[in-house]
């Protein structure tokens, strides 16, 4: 599957400081000890609607992480794939009366377009659940030979992991059972079905139902990936397992991120005979909310970046906007942010327009120490606002003793995008 086109990214001189990031596993900021590769997976889109905020939010985080790794040196493995078959995207098919493959390809083209609009880095592999379906009947198929699945005595050939025998299952979301049990009824779990051994045992392989897509699958049994043993899969066969960061929103921790590592962790264990860990560290984007909720599909509260640009607004407001806030605070967004974002890029861009302006090398000192803790985003924008309110007081001249090549808003600029992701479009200089 294609992704989409990278931006340029401005080179800056000498390289940046070790990335900090809060471990969900763990519980506290840790520094991340990549190689020469820094490798990360993403969790990416279902896709059965257009890109909202929420959404947005979450790749942003992830592209700090990435800039930041290659700000300090790191070449960058960063793998996304796209759930483009599951319940939600074949419910909404049939709703609509729409071919659920046809929508599914539509709506990651929309996704595309508001990564590339948004400026944030493609991942290097970009994997689809439908064509890993052979790579995730092979792992369903270990699974069962191994004894760690069980086809359900039900007649309708579901197979499920065993939980039971998964050392050191819950250890990357630290939930208790009763908060596992709630978390897998709300998010895509069967906890009450009955003839499973352990009513948290997720599904593998779903067996074929009338109307619905389908797949040669294990042990003959025609069907459909479960939703975790696809991330498993594709992490597995593109990055490898201890790989430095597993991403996505705070409602992945559990099941979905829990449930990846169970499988992957199984299948290298079964393939090496050492139980390894499926991710070195587990990092996590807050919600977006509206209205005093959750942004998501569910509640038809969203606000779409593709709306939000079809209406003309800036996309690098809408970045800065998100970016106000912290990755690891649920925020909502409302109205007043946007125009807060609007006005900022706006003095932003007037202050690098200027011929020269306040001292940059802190600026650009500054940024790399906010951003490598724990991506600091509200600290390092009050740097940048600081840096201009300074520049734009100063009229069209530099600060009186300032070196002339650290008072160039060039530098600004190029930190700017570099690190934030944010073009403010030097152009013209006056």
């Amino acid at each position: 599957m294609l992704a989409w086109p990278a931006p340029l990214l401005p080179t800056l001189p000498g390289p940046g400081p070790v990335l900090r990031l809060y471990d969900t596993a763990r519980g506290e900021v840790a520094a991340t000890h990549p190689g020469t590769v820094a490798r990360m997976y993403v969790c990416g889109i279902t896709p059965y609607d257009a890109t909202h905020l929420g959404h947005a939010a979450t790749y942003l985080a992830f592209d700090l992480v990435n800039r930041v790794w290659r700000d300090a040196g790191h070449a960058v493995h960063y793998v996304q794939n796209v759930t483009d078959v599951d319940d939600p995207l074949l419910e909404r098919a049939q709703r609509d009366g729409e071919d659920w493959v046809v929508l599914g390809m539509r709506e990651t083209a929309l996704f595309r377009e508001d990564m590339t609009a948004l400026r944030v880095l493609p991942p290097d592999d970009y994997v689809g659940a439908v064509e890993s379906v052979p790579r995730i009947v092979a792992h369903v198929e270990t699974l069962l030979d191994e004894g760690l699945a069980y086809v359900l005595d039900d007649g309708t050939g579901d197979v499920y992991h065993d939980v039971a025998q998964a050392p050191g299952f819950g250890s990357e979301s630290g939930y208790d059972e009763a908060t596992m049990l709630r978390l897998s009824a709300e998010r895509g779990g069967d906890p009450d079905r009955p003839g499973k051994r352990n009513r948290l045992d997720p599904v593998l392989w779903r067996a074929r139902r009338p109307g619905e897509p389908s797949w040669p699958g294990p042990r003959g049994i025609d069907g459909r990936p479960g939703w975790h043993i696809e991330c498993a899969t594709i992490a597995l066969e593109t990055i490898g397992t201890g790989f430095d960061v597993q991403g996505g929103g705070s409602d992945l921790v559990f099941p979905h991120h829990e449930f990846s590592a169970v499988h992957a962790e199984a299948l290298t264990a079964v393939a090496t005979g050492v139980k390894q860990p499926f991710a070195r560290a587990y990092v996590h984007a807050a919600m977006i909310g509206l209205d005093g909720e959750k942004m998501s599909k569910s509640r038809g509260n969203l606000v779409f970046v593709s709306k939000l640009r079809g209406e003309g607004v800036d996309p690098m407001a809408i970045r800065l906007a998100l970016l106000a806030g912290h990755y690891r605070t649920d925020r909502a967004w409302t109205p007043a942010l946007l125009a807060d974002a609007e006005r900022r890029l706006d003095t932003w861009r007037r202050a690098v327009a200027r011929d020269a302006g306040a001292p940059a090398a802190p600026v650009l000192q500054g940024l790399r120490e906010r951003l490598a803790d724990d991506l600091d985003t509200p600290a390092a924008i009050a740097l940048v606002d600081a840096w201009a309110a300074r520049t734009l007081a100063a009229g069209s001249g530099r600060d009186t003793g300032d070196e002339q090549e650290d008072c160039a808003p060039t530098v600004v600029a190029d930190a700017v995008d570099a690190l934030l992701g944010v073009t403010v479009d030097a152009g013209t200089r006056r």
